[in-house]
């Protein structure tokens, strides 16, 4: 007769291929000189107890052999312990960086994280979270607020807990862990306007299914407006979030009479301003010289580049703990409340911006 799938046990094998006794969770609870249900909070509520003991509850699983089983522990508790995240690419430092924070907080609380990436393709997202629905999953992380309403209804409907990332607006219907993007272009502009620049010009990425970009946008165009200025159509580049694609962008938008000129330029993010500084150099401009550029997100390479790239730094290693942390809490919790979080980018001026130049 077989052994239950349900029981918490292994059957391990001597080297000769002979059957050795079978490790029980109480023979672990031995070893270790703690209770039965000291192993088990160890290992399905890691949090409930002090490191010391765990460590002793999980040298001794590992001394034994002891691996307990995952099946039967959902069966026995209701609970699978897997909580799951929607990412847009997988290309990105600042995706990196919230999965790297959250895998650290789930691991803490004795969770293992399902990672799923859409490529910006909101039914891709949607395919995705059924999937993990499917598997389990007690809790989600999802970037952004670019998904159909179907995938939010789903999660209500069977009452997973979610958190949206990167992205904080004060009226929107999700928890939100983030950045006001609008704001942040807000205040971008501002600073280029407090230089004397008057005459803008912008490359942004594509802005289907990327709300984030819109309000960018938008947040320039406010700001720009309220200084009684525009941003010409002509003047506005979408586009792939290419760096040779951005350079040829700025060699068009710089094309004409000097004295007409953009002389500030606001990139969507990093990469798309360093590929403009590519074509910067090709036309012999300086940056914070000859004209002023910004980025967003301040990326690793953003302050190694000559002359160094103004742009804003946002904490997303913190946005990763802090949407891990309220899913953690709100795991098992309906009567909430759980507050959105928005986290100010730092704006860090650096050489690629600097007085507008003279007529």
């Amino acid at each position: 007769m077989t052994d239950s799938p349900s029981k918490k046990t292994r059957r391990l094998r001597e080297p000769n291929g002979g059957a050795r006794k079978t490790v029980r969770l109480e023979d672990v609870a031995v070893l270790a000189g703690v209770s039965t249900a000291t192993v088990s909070r160890s290992i399905n509520e890691p949090e409930k107890v002090n490191a010391e003991m765990r460590k002793r509850v999980l040298d001794a699983a590992a001394q034994l052999g002891w691996i307990p089983n995952a099946a039967g522990r959902a069966l026995a508790s209701n609970r699978t312990h897997i909580v799951g995240a929607i990412i847009p690419t997988l290309d990105a430092e600042i995706f990196a960086r919230q999965v790297s924070a959250m895998q650290s907080v789930f691991t803490r609380h004795g969770y293992t994280l399902f990672l799923g990436c859409s490529n910006y393709d909101p039914m891709a997202g949607y395919q995705q979270v059924r999937a993990m629905l499917t598997r389990g999953v007690e809790a989600l992380a999802i970037v952004g607020e670019d998904h159909p309403a179907e995938l939010f209804d789903l999660l209500k409907h069977h009452r997973v807990p979610y958190v949206v990332t990167y992205t904080y607006r004060h009226d929107s219907p999700h928890l939100c862990i983030g950045v006001d993007h609008r704001k942040a272009f807000r205040t971008m502009t501002r600073r280029l306007l407090e230089m004397g620049h008057r005459r803008f010009a912008a490359i942004f990425q594509p802005t289907e299914s990327n709300r984030r970009v819109v309000d960018r946008i938008h947040g320039m165009a406010d700001e720009l407006g309220d200084a009684g200025l525009s941003l010409p159509p002509e003047r506005l580049t979408i586009g792939p979030a290419d760096m040779d694609r951005a350079a040829r962008d700025f060699v068009e938008l710089m094309a004409g009479r000097p004295d007409e000129r953009p002389t500030a330029v606001v990139c969507g993010n990093d990469l798309l301003a360093i590929g403009a500084l590519n074509g910067a150099r090709d036309l012999g401009l300086v940056a914070g010289r000859d004209f002023s550029i910004t980025g967003f997100d301040d990326l690793a390479l953003a302050s190694r580049i000559p002359p160094g790239l103004t742009t804003q730094w946002v904490d997303n290693y913190r946005i990763g703990e802090l949407a891990a942390g309220k899913l953690m809490n709100m795991i098992g919790k309906s009567d909430g409340p759980f507050e959105s979080a928005e986290l100010v980018p730092e704006l860090r001026l650096r050489g690629s911006s600097g007085p507008a130049p003279s007529p």
